[in-house]
């Protein structure tokens, strides 16, 4: 098959050929950027989603545990009350019904005053609904309300309170939810390793955990945070169902992780709805609930989905133009070709006076003209031939001593700071002295580390290293001493111009590496520099500090690694989108043994 394609190939025109060249350079380009613009969106969100999420989890969880840690130690300190605890004494000795039932009734002032002092001490802080003490036989002693219920020896959660103190979610009896506190009552001077003596139960509402549950900042349209007990039942209100506390069964990866394996989750999965979501968990498995902060996955990518969107329209747009240009070009490159080979034709055939005549200033026309004048010479005697064989030659020596060759270095320019302010205000010899010791001392520096200065720019030095064009870590290394040298030498050189009662100067150093083209002209023995790196080190020069440096991005790339020098962005948003990130560089502070334990 390849056989066959590849000469079909070869046969089609050059115009075709350009066309389908350039359109399968732009797919694989754009393709290359979309994919790897997708990666890199995709792994920023997820991480700043999963940050804000792992944050909302751990915040909240961290508070209900506070709450339900609180409100068990309020419970114990009441339960611990001397007065409660021998009010509970007294009616546990009591056998006989009659005088039971009595006593209780005699003993509800005694029980209610201490409670309600209990509430004043504590500042109303623990909101009890009801408070049941009950004897270690069941039968209850006291209660806020009045409830026809006073046998709890069968109770869960009276079994479960003589066992030790616990907290968990419950339905009241109007619908709603009330937290119960239960706490096994020892009596006076007993350990709690002892065989406790009764129960108090306290109910309360739940506000405090709803407030912090139901705040909606930080979770977007789609986010909520909710709560789901060792049952797998959500105990707390849904953001999507209706009425889900104890009635939405919510068996998912995170709350069976949870309660099976004591572990926390972050990742995605789907939800009670079915709905795939970004999730974190935070597991109190101690405390009977698992708290879990979830966002829809589709809120979470839709910028990348945007993103997606907006780069397959822009690649689409940017095909259909690329196509169209690349069309008209072809036509513009192979139509004066055609013609050349047309005439290259007529010459075989042994007409010598064809004639292209194409008039163009590219390589074409170059190439048109150069056949235009071999035809004419083909026409000429041999001797005439050969007397131009050396003319030629004598124009290409003389044209090579002045071509030029591209080679990657590292560059740099240092500038006087307000050098126009400057040199107002004082004479033009005074001015070209200040230049002369500013120029020349930074000029000084440079080629003690080996640096080529190139020239000088009205205040400005540019210099380049030689021996970066290998991107040699030693080489780069020298060369960005010799940066931050010139820095260091700030104090030295306005030390000389005060010596010479001239004024002081400040100036900013700049360096960036890439292509430059280096000029070999025969008549002189300096070598020039130009291209699009050298103009980009004079534009970042703006940038940098006062006496301080800035380097390309570029140039940072190649050094970061570098552990003795510190690099921070210089923040100027306008310039980014046109010479790259800008950064400032400075040597690391040695911190001495002293700091270090400070």
């Amino acid at each position: 098959m390849d056989v066959i394609l590849l000469p079909k190939f070869f046969s089609i025109s050059l115009d075709k050929k350009l066309i389908f060249l350039v359109m399968v350079v732009s797919v694989i380009a754009l393709a290359s950027t979309a994919f790897l613009t997708f990666n890199f969106a995709e792994k920023i969100l997820r991480e700043r989603v999963g940050d804000q999420l792992i944050s909302e989890s751990s915040t909240r969880g961290n508070s209900i545990r506070s709450i339900f840690d609180t409100r068990i130690t309020e419970t114990q300190i009441l339960a611990t009350d001397p007065m409660i605890q021998n009010l509970v004494n007294q009616l546990n000795d009591i056998s006989q019904n009659d005088n039971l039932e009595s006593k209780i009734k005699e003993k509800r002032r005694d029980f209610l005053i201490e409670v309600k002092g209990f509430q004043e001490l504590a500042g109303y802080s623990i909101g009890f609904d009801d408070v049941k003490i009950i004897g270690k036989n069941g039968k209850s002693f006291f209660s806020l309300k009045l409830d026809s219920k006073d046998d709890f020896s069968q109770d869960a959660k009276f079994i479960q309170g003589l066992k030790g103190s616990f907290v968990k979610i419950e339905p009241s009896e109007n619908g709603d939810r009330h937290m119960v506190v239960v706490t096994p009552i020892f009596g006076t001077g007993l350990a709690s390793t002892s065989e406790p003596i009764g129960v108090m139960i306290g109910t309360m509402n739940t506000a405090e955990i709803d407030s912090i549950l139901l705040n909606r900042s930080g979770l977007g349209k789609t986010g909520e945070v909710y709560l789901v007990d060792d049952n797998f039942q959500m105990i707390s209100e849904s953001r999507f169902v209706k009425s889900a506390a104890f009635n939405q069964r919510v068996d998912t990866m995170p709350v069976r992780k949870c309660f099976e394996q004591g572990q926390e989750v972050g990742d995605l999965y789907q939800d009670y709805r079915g709905v795939k979501i970004y999730g974190f968990s935070y597991c109190a498995r101690d405390l009977g609930f698992v708290l879990l902060a979830e966002i829809d996955e589709s809120e979470t990518f839709q910028p990348v989905l945007i993103l997606q969107n907006w780069i397959f329209l822009t690649g689409l747009s940017v095909t259909a133009v690329m196509a169209v240009i690349t069309y008209f070009l072809s036509r513009l490159v192979s139509r004066p070709i055609i013609k050349l080979r047309n005439a290259a034709n007529e010459i075989a055939k042994g007409n010598f006076e064809t004639r292209t005549n194409i008039k163009r200033s590219d390589e074409i026309g170059q190439l048109s003209s150069s056949f235009d004048l071999m035809a004419k010479k083909l026409q000429e005697s041999i001797i005439a031939i050969k007397q131009r064989e050396d003319v030629i030659k004598q124009q290409q020596d003389l044209l090579l001593q002045f071509s030029d060759q591209s080679e990657s270095y590292y560059v740099g320019i240092v500038d006087v700071i307000g050098s126009t302010k400057i040199t107002a205000k004082i004479s033009d010899l005074d001015a070209s002295r200040l230049y002369g010791i500013f120029l020349n001392s930074m000029a000084a520096i440079v080629r003690n580390f080996g640096g080529i200065v190139v020239k000088n720019i009205g205040d400005a030095l540019l210099f380049y290293f030689p021996k970066t064009n290998t991107r040699d870590q030693a080489a780069l290394r020298k060369a960005l001493e010799c940066c931050l040298a010139i820095r260091d030498y700030h104090k030295e050189i306005n030390e000389k111009l005060q010596a010479e009662r001239l004024p002081t100067v400040d100036y900013k150093i700049s360096a960036t590496y890439g292509t430059v083209r280096v000029a070999i002209i025969a008549t002189s023995s300096i070598d020039d520099i130009f291209g699009s790196t050298v103009n980009k080190c004079a534009k970042i020069n703006r940038l940098a500090p006062p006496n301080g440096i800035a380097i390309g991005e570029v140039l940072y790339q190649l050094v970061k690694s570098f552990n003795e020098y510190d690099f921070e962005i210089i923040d100027n948003p306008a310039t980014e989108s046109e010479y790259g990130i800008v950064y400032s560089v400075t040597r690391k502070k040695i911190q001495t043994e002293s700091q270090l334990y400070t």
